[in-house]
């Protein structure tokens, strides 16, 4: 039976604060789905030698992609400031995410439409989004007929134990639309892994460079105006749309 791991970021941030602002009104979170043995083989040595290839860096500080320290040219990435450089750097990465095999599933809530929908009833927007794309991750193990795990980037102590009880009650209670049993039966662990950027976790910093990019993406087919991606979040998001029947998608409201 095979095994998989959905790794897991977001873009946008959880509170109902300022939703007039386009730049606040959305949360998306973004799960890439990668088979355990895949990764270990070829997917995270591959992405470590991209790495090594065009940031060299000693092994025991590891370079950490990061979308904003990138779009930035922060740190090590200022080296990005050489078109040059820039051009081979994205030219690799999009070839990367083109030749790997993975599923990528994105979840974007449009909170002000939830909030105006249901007001105090309104549900937590990371919450939310969280078991929609696990509700998506339990019909991929089955339709795969494999069993996985999940995680997260960590994002601090209180909303990391809010989280992991969201993920426990998931497991034990199933949802408004799935049973405890559907889960059970696919996920291996009751307990839901969260991992700091500083860990250098390949999935993570994929979905971390996937999130915007995906979301902004989504939002623009969906007829939302003034959403821009940047020439690097569209060649990202290229990438993987290329590849067939992997990537799905869900505007909440």
């Amino acid at each position: 039976m095979k095994r998989f791991r959905i790794y897991i970021d977001e873009s946008g941030d959880h509170t109902y604060h300022h939703l007039d602002s386009l730049a606040s009104r959305y949360l998306s979170l973004t799960g890439v789905v990668i088979e355990s043995e895949l990764y270990r083989t070829q997917l995270q040595p591959e992405f470590e030698r991209l790495k090594q290839s065009h940031f060299p860096h000693s092994p025991d500080e590891p370079v950490i992609l990061h979308r904003k320290e990138l779009i930035n040219r922060e740190g090590i990435f200022g080296a990005l400031r050489d078109a040059d450089r820039d051009q081979a750097f994205t030219a690799d990465l999009v070839r990367f995410l083109s030749a790997q095999d993975y599923a990528i599933y994105t979840v974007v809530i449009d909170k002000k439409a939830h909030t105006d929908r249901y007001g105090k009833a309104a549900s937590h927007p990371y919450h939310y989004c969280l078991t929609v794309l696990l509700e998506r991750y339990r019909g991929f193990l089955t339709a795969e007929g494999g069993r996985g795990d999940v995680m997260a980037e960590s994002r601090g102590g209180t909303e990391d134990m809010e989280l992991k009880k969201v993920y426990q009650e998931l497991y034990e209670d199933g949802t408004q639309f799935l049973s405890a049993q559907s889960f059970q039966g696919v996920l291996t662990s009751r307990e839901l892994k969260l991992k700091k950027k500083i860990a250098n976790i390949a999935g993570l910093q994929m979905a971390d460079l996937l999130a915007y990019p995906i979301k902004q993406d989504i939002l623009a087919k969906d007829g939302i105006s003034g959403v821009s991606q940047g020439d690097f979040g569209e060649k990202l998001c290229s990438s993987v749309q290329s590849k067939q029947n992997t990537y799905s998608r869900k505007l909440l409201k």
